[in-house]
């Protein structure tokens, strides 16, 4: 019996090192320091977003939808069908020159699970089994026991690019992509991601494989004293700050500048409700409020929250398109021009006389 069990033991684990995910290790030198980040979910079964939810453990729900850019009107129990794929957002945390979440997700084991299971199955290959046995300190990953609680090191990092800040994306390489094909859709170069994701060339990209994509982050006022300091919102994202009472959105089209607004939402700290979002100067300017004067625009934008208040500045922008501004520089030397020819006309025919 003792020799069945340590055979059976041993298939298992030949099974598993043939079938194993490709390792995803996310660089991430920033040791000791956290951010936001984003990994694909690609859904192995029919479920719902509640279930997601639960699955990864993420706090806020409207930070979920937020993550996929859904409407602020989705429902948990929105059904999410087989092979759909949904981001997830999380902490990470940089330690020993890789990124991971930090501390979560938790899975408790149950009857019938196996490592591979919970690793290939469950979480949809974003970790291996190997990662979560030697996350876990897991001496024997084909001996588990129901009960037992395993932490699931997503990959991540918190590393600038290029010099800018960025949210890293834990993408999930679809059949047929390429790395061209992936950095002209997430707005990076080919160089950029095999040097990320510590690839020779674009000829070892692999369906399944999770790949580090840097996401353009809006530029934002938000100040260093802030408590959500850096506000990173990647492009096409939408996330709540401010104890939920400030929601942050993120568009190509906005120039890439963070667009901030009332929630509308009840503050999840102590607060009883909202603080005032009014701009000092502007008595009719909340955040998220515009004039316009000309080609200048002034907004009322958000820039931080503290214990006690929201903090929200004027911020004036031109509008006009440069070459508007050409156009209309060109025709007042135009006129000036033909202004001064009649002058020097003028004063030719004086000096003929």
């Amino acid at each position: 019996m003792g020799y069945a069990k340590a055979l059976l033991g041993v298939l298992l684990v030949s099974a598993l090192a043939a079938t194993s995910t490709v390792q995803a290790n996310f660089k991430c030198k920033s040791t000791g320091s956290t951010c936001t980040a984003l990994v694909d979910f690609v859904a192995p079964n029919a479920t719902n977003l509640a279930a997601i939810q639960t699955l990864f453990q993420v706090k806020k729900f409207h930070n979920l939808i937020g993550a996929n850019n859904l409407p602020t009107s989705t429902s948990i129990n929105q059904t999410v069908s087989a092979g759909k794929t949904i981001r997830i957002p999380f902490t990470c945390l940089c330690a020993n020159g890789t990124g991971v979440s930090n501390g979560t997700p938790v899975y408790t084991v149950r009857s019938g699970d196996t490592m591979y299971h919970i690793a290939h199955d469950l979480f949809a290959g974003l970790v291996t089994y190997e990662q979560i046995a030697a996350a876990n300190k897991v001496p024997d990953a084909t001996n588990i026991d129901v009960g037992q609680q395993f932490w699931i090191p997503l990959p991540c990092s918190c590393d600038d690019v290029d010099g800018m800040k960025v949210v890293h994306y834990g993408y999930v390489v679809p059949k047929g992509s390429t790395v061209e094909e992936i950095a002209q859709e997430y707005g990076t170069t080919q160089a950029t991601l095999l040097s990320l994701n510590q690839m020779a060339n674009a000829s070892e990209l692999q369906a399944g494989q999770v790949l580090d994509v840097p996401l353009k982050a809006c530029s934002s006022n938000v100040n260093s004293s802030s408590l959500d300091y850096p506000l990173l919102v990647a492009n096409n994202t939408y996330l709540y700050t401010a104890s939920n009472c400030v929601k942050c959105k993120c568009d190509s089209t906005d120039n890439y500048t963070l667009q901030c607004e009332p929630s509308g939402l009840k503050p999840l700290s102590n607060w009883t409700t909202c603080p005032a979002m009014q701009c000092q100067g502007a008595d009719s300017l909340y955040i998220g409020n515009a004039t316009s004067s000309g080609c200048n625009q002034t907004t009322c934008a958000y820039t931080g929250y503290t214990n006690q208040t929201i903090l929200a500045a004027l911020v004036t922008q031109s509008t006009c398109p440069a070459s508007a501004a050409s156009k209309i520089g060109f025709q007042g030397w135009g006129w000036n021009f033909f202004l001064i020819s009649i002058q020097l006309i003028f004063f030719c025919l004086h000096l003929s006389q």
